[in-house]
């Protein structure tokens, strides 16, 4: 078999996603239900390996992407992994963002177009992966966030760069500040999403313009409501059906025009967004907002302004590596240590940078 003739979707032996051809669309889905559809480190790799026999397949027209159930279309990077993988171990970010980007690139380098059908949240690297598609259609009953600053990191992966062409710049900083839950009609009001669909019922019948309430009450199956992608997938379908209708290579090569501001932000920026990101983990930041998330508490935003407005370290847990041992030697020991952890001597009065008598 040549190396660009079709493979079938099952021989990819996937555990991550699933993924699956026919009638000349490509359908990709994060099979991640039991947390919201996050990615982890196989699923980047998975994902762009499908991605990549999607665009090489000539029995392939166009793309659909989307997510596992009705709660989630993507809510980004596994943070469990994040806190338990890369706080400890920070140059393993710099390797991981690697695979992002290829995941992400995958999806805008496609050559085909791709459809985000969102059937539930798109958060933090999901929204970074439904703006790297080409369009979108959304489900009533789901909304859009950014959650970088709240967990101690920074949306240079896709967001920071892209939400500012898509949205405005007003928008975009609001969306990445204050990290708010942006709902169906207004995503699709700001330029988020091309459509969006009912997606809730009432006694199997569809709500036009569902309210909070009615989408809290579909979610948890009350008082006769329930979520329904039927209409989702039809708009999915019909969006599919008029793509096909297109000249292939005319389509590839509008998609690769359409791109270009987007290519401008994100190779501008990824780069030194990969460092920056690897660095920072390394800092007190995504150890306390990864571990909250994880714990499920508030983080302490305010405890570490406080300590560096009281002239203490704000980006070291201990403080910094200043102390060492008087009795054994010991350097590098953090500021804070009352002990030194080597050999148990009391670090009482010693000076930061003083060293051993």
């Amino acid at each position: 078999m040549g190396y660009f003739e079709t493979r079938p979707a099952e021989d990819f032996g996937f555990q991550e996603i699933l993924y699956e051809k026919g009638d000349w669309v490509a359908r990709v889905t994060i099979n991640r239900p039991f947390n919201y559809n996050a990615y982890s480190t196989s699923a980047l790799v998975e994902l762009a390996t499908a991605f990549r026999d999607a665009a090489f397949d000539d029995q392939v027209g166009v793309i659909v992407y989307t997510g596992a159930g009705d709660r989630a279309f993507c809510t980004g990077g596994d943070v469990k992994e994040y806190e338990a993988l890369y706080t400890t171990k920070p140059r393993d970010y710099w390797k991981y963002m690697g695979l992002f980007q290829a995941y992400i690139e995958s999806i805008v380098n496609a050559g085909k177009p791709v459809v985000a059908r969102l059937n539930g949240m798109a958060v933090g690297g999901g929204n970074e992966s439904q703006m790297a598609c080409d369009l979108a259609v959304m489900a009533e009953h789901a909304w859009i966030g950014q959650v970088g600053t709240r967990v101690g990191s920074v949306a240079a992966g896709g967001a920071t760069q892209w939400l500012p062409i898509l949205i405005g710049d007003r928008r975009a900083r609001e969306m990445l500040l204050f990290n708010g839950q942006i709902p169906a009609h207004q995503c699709l009001d700001w330029g988020l999403v091309n459509r969006v669909v009912p997606s809730v019922t009432k006694d199997g019948k569809f709500i036009e313009g569902a309210t909070p309430e009615q989408i809290r009450k579909a979610q948890k199956g009350e008082d006769g409501h329930a979520i329904n992608l039927e209409r989702l997938d039809r708009e999915v379908d019909d969006l599919t059906g008029k793509l096909l209708q297109q000249f292939p290579e005319c389509a590839r090569y509008t998609k690769q025009q359409v791109n270009y501001w987007k290519d401008l932000a994100w190779h501008g920026t990824i780069g030194h967004a990969r460092d920056w990101l690897s660095t920072h983990y390394t800092s007190m930041e995504p150890w306390e907002g990864m571990r909250a998330f994880v714990q499920k508490r508030p983080p302490a935003y305010m405890e570490m302004r406080e300590r560096a407005a009281s002239g203490g370290s704000s980006e070291f847990v201990w403080g910094p590596p200043a102390l060492t041992c008087p009795d054994c030697g010991a350097e590098g020991i953090p500021q804070h240590f009352t002990f030194c952890g080597a050999c148990g001597h009391s670090l009482a009065g010693v000076a930061a940078g003083a060293g051993a008598e």
